[in-house]
């Protein structure tokens, strides 16, 4: 049995297990894994630095490095990932609904855990103890398939879970990590029919569209981040200013940083040679339309390609457009329908940009930034959601869960 299965297999046993646990429990066992989070950060760094020495021989590009990059405090953000998510409500037996239909029957409808999820993703390991967190949280045993770039650090952060889930009612093999590195470990989890319940893939472009394109087990596609800012010409250029620095340089390597920033003409004659420079002292480099090289000199073109690029990196794309309507044609022509924003002081506009424009999040005079489940108070998130199927945005606890009917009777039959 390859260790794809084997591992599978063994989450899979757990689930009865799981069903029966109640939140106390469920929150004892997080609790207890971020304290052993906390007491083992030095080896996790350890662990990590083999990552990172092993990427820069590998010419892996800083912006990357620093999404697979440790230390003590993005461990403690982790940690209290963990222990908001055992502070949280538990969807799990919430009563959605409830009825007594004309012959008797009585019905409820609550939230039940999905049962075995497996998670593919790339060089983050946070997203490591997230998930672990999440689906433990709503009853749900997890099989973990990260890049090959973060092998060793989370090899190390499953091996601590798995030691504190050992001292917790929480079955420890409830959690699961497959360690081969191959392209067809992914390939094999993707067929995993019968025992997954549900894959959700988080990291770029080339690994969703893989998983979505080949996977016979249920996906939720988490999609890639071609997020745009739109300022208006009635933006206030202070704000306008922070929210794009904000949404570009506060870490672009993240799938919620802006890629493209849409300009209003008037606002963009009056305004931009100063924004460029903020950009340029924040290490952007710009690339722009022939009206941005013409107020920006120093602009590289962009092209075609550029607009539907997710860089990940400090590199950003800048585009004058004549108004509100030119710039959602941009975004609908080039967004991944994850996150825009728009800044603005006519209502009217922003009222229109936020009920128009297709996406899981649209922001008002507020950076691209915060989506992102800790920001939106759920401890954690397993990933944000594209589509529009039973989940769409940060994905919390309530989008690991599904619904059962439990229906009471006194003995009636159908005529």
């Amino acid at each position: 049995m390859s260790e794809v299965r084997e591992k599978a297999s063994k989450a899979q046993t757990t689930v009865p297990q799981l069903n029966r646990l109640n939140t106390e429990q469920k929150n004892t066992a997080l609790r207890v894994m971020a304290d052993a989070l906390i007491k083992e950060t030095d080896s996790i760094i350890t662990a990590n630095a083999e990552d990172l020495e092993r990427g820069r021989e590998q010419g892996t590009p800083e912006s990357m490095l620093d999404r697979l990059a440790l230390n003590k405090e993005r461990i403690a953000g982790i940690a209290e990932g963990l222990r908001q998510i055992a502070d949280l409500p538990d969807p799990v037996g919430e009563v959605l609904e409830t009825f007594t239909r004309p012959n008797g029957l009585h019905v409820e409808k609550l939230r039940v855990p999905i049962g075995l999820i497996g998670i593919i993703y790339e060089a983050r390991p946070n997203v490591t103890v997230d998930a672990a967190g999440l689906c433990l949280k709503t009853g749900n045993a997890v099989l973990l398939r990260g890049g090959s770039s973060a092998l060793s650090s989370n090899r190390k952060i499953v091996e601590v879970l798995h030691q504190a889930l050992t001292t917790t009612d929480m079955p420890a093999d409830a959690l699961q990590l497959v360690e081969d590195a191959d392209r067809a470990s992914v390939d094999e989890m993707l067929k995993l029919n019968g025992l997954l319940d549900v894959i959700i893939p988080r990291g770029g472009a080339s690994l969703i569209r893989n998983v979505v394109a080949n996977a016979t087990v249920p996906v939720i596609e988490t999609g890639a981040g071609i997020c745009h800012t739109y300022v208006d010409e009635s933006a206030d250029p202070v704000m306008a200013a922070e929210i794009a620095i904000n949404a570009k340089a506060q870490r672009p390597s993240v799938c919620n940083s802006m890629e493209t920033l849409l300009l209003h003409a008037a606002y963009a004659e009056e305004h931009l040679p100063a924004l460029a420079e903020q950009f340029r002292e924040a290490s952007v480099v710009l690339k722009g339309c022939d009206t941005v090289r013409r107020l920006v000199p120093s602009a590289l073109e962009a092209t075609e390609e550029d607009y539907a690029t997710e860089y990940n990196d400090y590199i950003l794309n800048i585009r004058v457009v004549e108004n509100l309507d030119e710039a959602m044609q941009h975004i609908a022509h080039y967004g991944t329908k994850h996150s825009e924003c728009i800044v603005t002081r006519d209502t009217a506009h922003a009222e229109r940009f936020m009920h128009d424009v297709d996406a899981a999040a649209v922001y008002h005079n507020a950076s691209t930034r915060f989506t992102d489940g800790f920001e939106f108070g759920y401890g954690a998130e397993i990933g944000i959601s594209t589509q529009k199927l039973h989940a769409r945005g940060p994905m919390g606890l309530p989008a690991l869960t599904s619904t059962k009917y439990r229906i009471t009777g006194n003995g009636q039959i159908r005529q």
